[in-house]
């Protein structure tokens, strides 16, 4: 396999420098040449001499950016976009790493059986932490899709960003060969991430306490959370709409949304999308026992994550990637691709109301959910299964499940779950992978049970929710909530192809 990517140096200076310089730049640059030499009276002189130089600036300025803009729409036409109604897009490849697999089969087999990927934290010492449980990944290689140099360097998030990234290319069917053939102008990446290079950025801290000629030359970049979108672009060329969001635990469905949008628009035909986090190093662990965020329930680590149940005491950290691959449909079709489910809309809000805590009567939530209706363009009724953000926690909880009863209570065919109750909380991956989940129960017809639900809520009404084993479930749409720290509200919509 090629190398992913140049000296760092050799990045920033090709990123910096235009790809061509005009003839016209080069002569107005003399120009200020000449008049830095001229002396003090150019520059310093009479007002009215400074005057008539800035005119002249401005006059040479103003024809020169016209004379640019007549040679650039001689070289170029400007295509027209399509409609948007017409641009529909679709799931045509999945790449997870998880606590429960590294392939996005294997991963919903375990959640259709019902397996946890909650275990004790092996990695660090954490003996001390009043939580020493999480969906920690035991065994992970980048053999053949990261290049070794740069698989040293960098931090888990990335590592994890672009295993799941190529994962998801090559479960759609998208060779090297074929990836060659494509416009790559119309291909993008919008992989975000909660956390960053928490790592990275946490040994320069400890590499600056001794000085900072011990810091890596790559904390910086490395620990940025576009770095693993741009370095995954730049492995595979890809010159379309490449950025990060970072929005808590709902950034992987706003990089979903906001790629399908891209693609709506006509500003892209392929886009890799989702979120990817590695929070499991003792600064990450720390941080959210401090909050009093997590599960202590370190005696039983699979009985710890419990949506919905009475006895639950906090969510799990987990860490992964999950990445779907978006394409326009005629795009998909004109490759022959297996298209798994149709991506049908979303929608953003903000509670406005506290960091951490929903609002007390859910408006954020319900008002996201009926603007993702909207946007899809689909009917309460035509909601069958719901992907709960659901993490384990109190009131996030209750009030998510409050919202969708309200928004869909009327629908006795509705089923929801929480993958969570399996994976952990992965943070800014969560939703990445529950949209993988999703997607998995739009192909299988089946959705996977709820773990650990023995003593439900008693204002929760358990025929809404799946039971301790999987369950038959012909998904008409599928709706895939995440939530952040900040109020962040996220739904997005799935349905089979129609």
């Amino acid at each position: 396999m090629a190398a992913v990517a140049p000296p760092l140096s050799t990045w920033l200076v090709a990123a910096c420098l235009p790809a061509e310089c005009g003839a016209d730049e080069h002569h107005h640059h003399q120009q200020q040449q000449q008049c830095c030499v001229g002396g003090s009276n150019m520059m310093f002189g009479p007002r009215r001499e400074r005057r008539r130089l800035g005119a002249r600036r401005r006059g040479a300025a103003r024809s020169g950016m016209a004379m640019t803009v007549a040679l650039q729409s001689e070289r170029r036409t400007v295509e027209k976009k399509p409609d948007v109604k017409q641009r529909r897009v679709v799931i045509t490849g999945m790449g997870v790493v998880t606590p429960l697999g590294h392939d996005p089969d294997v991963f919903y087999n375990n959640l259709l059986n019902g397996v946890s990927g909650i275990s004790e934290i092996e990695t660090f010492d954490c003996s001390k932490f009043p939580t020493r449980i999480a969906g920690e990944i035991k065994s992970f290689s980048t053999d053949g899709w990261v290049a070794p140099k740069l698989a040293r360097r960098m931090d888990k998030f990335m590592l994890y960003l672009i295993t799941a990234g190529k994962k998801a290319l090559e479960h759609g069917g998208l060779t090297e060969e074929l990836r060659n053939e494509m416009d790559k102008t119309r291909c993008g990446v919008l992989i975000g991430s909660a956390m960053g290079g928490m790592k990275v950025f946490n040994d320069a801290i400890e590499a600056l306490r001794v000085s900072y000629r011990k810091m890596n030359p790559f904390c910086v970049p490395f620990a940025t959370t576009n770095m693993g979108s741009a370095i995954l672009a730049m492995d595979l060329g890809w010159m379309g709409p490449n950025y990060s969001i970072s929005t808590a635990c709902a950034t992987s469905n706003f990089c979903i949304l906001n790629a399908a949008n891209h693609i709506r628009r006509g500003e892209a035909d392929v886009m890799l999308c989702g979120g990817s986090d590695a929070p499991l190093i003792p600064i990450g662990l720390g941080g959210f026992v401090a909050c009093r965020a997590l599960s202590q329930r370190n005696s039983d680590p699979t009985k710890a994550s419990r949506p919905w149940d009475e006895d639950r005491d906090g969510f799990v950290m987990g860490e992964g990637a999950g990445v779907l691959v978006l394409e326009e449909l005629e795009h998909a079709k004109q490759r022959g691709a297996k298209i798994y489910a149709e991506f049908l809309g979303g929608s953003f809000t903000c509670d406005a109301y506290h960091m951490t805590e929903p609002h007390p009567e859910g408006r954020g939530i319900t008002l996201c959910i009926e603007k993702a209706l909207a946007d899809s363009g689909v009917a309460r009724e035509e909601i069958n299964y719901v992907n709960a953000h659901a993490t384990s926690t109190q009131s996030g909880d209750l009030k998510e499940y409050e919202a969708i009863v309200r928004c869909f209570g009327q629908n006795p065919q509705l089923r929801v779950n929480s993958t969570k109750s399996m994976t952990g909380h992965l943070i800014g991956a969560a939703g990445g992978i529950e949209a993988v989940a999703a997607v998995q129960a739009i192909r299988t017809g089946w959705v996977h049970p709820n773990l650990n639900l023995e003593n439900p809520e008693k204002t929760v009404d358990v025929g809404v929710l799946v039971g301790s084993q999987k369950e038959r479930c012909q998904v008409n749409v599928a709706l895939s909530n995440s939530f952040g720290f900040g109020g962040h509200n996220s739904s997005v919509l799935f349905a089979p192809l129609k």
